[in-house]
């Protein structure tokens, strides 16, 4: 299996490590709202990503972080007059119920940043112990111009980017391009005395530290989350195309920096950028989508296909064709699937045997369509290439289907439904309402009498009611139209 490293720009084979579990890390997310389309589209693919290994027989384990301290968070709690703890917590809890409804239920461990203060305050000590980090009266920075690598990953020209940058602006920083691995905040005189945890006055969080009452940056939360599961160093690391620079930037200066052995990790993996309808997801936009709002009128399946018909590296346009698109193929499986269920179970005396040549000719078939799909996740993760090959299954068997015994629609059905499972989708089967077939039924009765006007009648009613009538071998066909 080959797959694209972001920081080489090349594909690279993906080595399995002997006797012990393949380390992937995904950036989770920040929680102070909730999740929307784009997060899916990340979590989705990793999902998806993990599963396909898995099925394969590779010992994976998935660490994802939650980010459950930061400014937005602070000042969503501000606005809210609201504990920032209890936002954030109450915001974990729904990106965790999003992720279930979705399917996403890969992740071995969720880690959220304030459960790991110890193991934060001890990689902040050891940077500044070997120079590469120092303090004003504001915080603690990472001093970029020691690490002379900075940047390798996002390809950015630092000179260029010093003279616009000012995230963390602070007269007392060496370099514009600092950022801060701790930073302090004022404390009420009469909490100073405090053992571990506060609310300062300001409404931020704050843990008391060598170097004060304060808080962690953003970017030493995951190198130090990593380092405690992974040691200095492990296999993949994935995120949104978005993260690259300054976050995952900053992961690689703090982590080679602290333990000295490069690389960080074997593989970068980033997901490419989300658009609605051709412009970036912003809530002045008003084209700000949440996956509830999505789930509102669609299903998790439907979204799960939308992400995973797009190479996860590509830019994933968002629009009502593309939509449109995703639902026809879903429904296009979902009634192929339904048509062999309808012929595994049929008990009728005329049904086809299942010949030696007939189901040999099935499994080559079968076989060809199986190496497809593997080559094509096995090329950098090519989710639209493994539909395509399920889908060239499909209209390959589509024709003679009326011709399949019960027992060639069952292997088929259950080899189509195993490569689905890997992406997580589960198509539905349609139940039949009672008064459709009641009408089925008696339009049969009148087929059989030979009294076709009354039994186009009823075909024509039916239809009306939203569902298509199809006349097999094995008797009538229901589907929802």
């Amino acid at each position: 299996m080959k797959i694209f490293d972001s920081l080489s720009q090349k594909k690279v084979e993906l080595k399995i490590p002997k006797n012990k579990l393949l380390e992937i890390f995904v950036c989770g997310p920040t929680v102070y709202d909730y999740s929307h389309i784009g997060h899916a589209r990340t979590y989705i693919t990793f999902d998806a990503f993990v599963k396909y290994l898995r099925s394969r027989k590779i010992k994976v384990f998935y660490l994802q972080n939650i980010t459950d301290v930061d400014d937005k968070i602070i000042n969503r709690a501000k606005e809210n007059n609201e504990n920032p703890f209890n936002l954030a917590m109450r915001f974990k809890a729904e990106y965790l119920k999003d992720m279930k409804i979705l399917g996403v239920n890969s992740v071995n461990k969720y880690a959220r940043a304030t459960m790991y203060m110890k193991e934060i305050e001890k990689q902040i000590t050891n940077l500044i112990r070997k120079g590469f980090a120092y303090q004003t009266k504001n915080g603690v920075y990472f001093e970029v111009k020691k690490f002379g690598d900075y940047g390798k990953l996002s390809k950015q020209n630092l000179s260029e980017l010093r003279a616009g940058y000012r995230i963390e602006p602070d007269p007392e920083k060496k370099d514009s391009l600092d950022f801060a691995l701790w930073k302090k905040t004022e404390v009420n005189s009469d909490l100073k005395t405090a053992k571990k945890l506060i609310i300062a006055k300001n409404g931020e969080p704050a843990w008391k530290s060598p170097w004060g009452w304060g808080r962690p940056g953003w970017h030493i939360e995951d190198t130090a989350i990593t380092e405690k599961y992974f040691g200095p160093q492990y296999d993949i690391h994935g995120g949104g195309n978005d993260l690259k620079f300054p976050h995952h930037e900053s992961e690689i200066a703090q982590q080679e920096a602290a333990s000295g052995k490069k690389p960080l990790v074997k593989i970068w993996m980033h997901t490419g950028f989300l658009l609605v309808n051709g412009e970036k997801m912003s809530k002045s936009l008003h084209n700000f989508i949440t996956i509830r709002d999505f789930l509102k009128n669609n299903s998790p399946e439907l979204l799960r296909i939308m992400v995973l018909q797009n190479h996860y590296r590509s830019p994933f346009n968002y629009t009502k064709d593309s939509m449109a698109q995703s639902k026809a193929l879903l429904n296009s499986i979902g009634e192929f699937l339904e048509k062999l269920r309808f012929i595994a179970k049929s008990s009728k005396a005329n049904t086809p045997a299942s010949g030696k040549k007939s189901v040999r000719l099935l499994a080559e078939k079968i076989k060809k369509g199986n190496e497809r799909f593997e080559q094509a996740l096995n090329d950098d993760f090519n989710t639209p290439k493994a539909f395509s090959a399920i889908m060239g299954l499909i209209s390959e068997t589509q024709p003679a289907i009326w011709n399949f015994s019960p027992k060639e629609a069952l292997i088929l059905e259950k080899f189509i439904l195993n490569q689905l499972k890997l992406f997580e989708i589960r198509p539905k089967s349609t139940k039949i309402p009672a008064n459709i077939a009641k009408l089925a039924k008696n339009r049969e009765k009148y087929r059989s009498n030979k009294q076709f006007v009354q039994s186009d009648e009823l075909r024509r009613k039916i239809e009306m009611l939203g569902y298509i009538i199809e006349d097999t071998t094995f008797g009538t066909f229901i589907r929802k139209s």
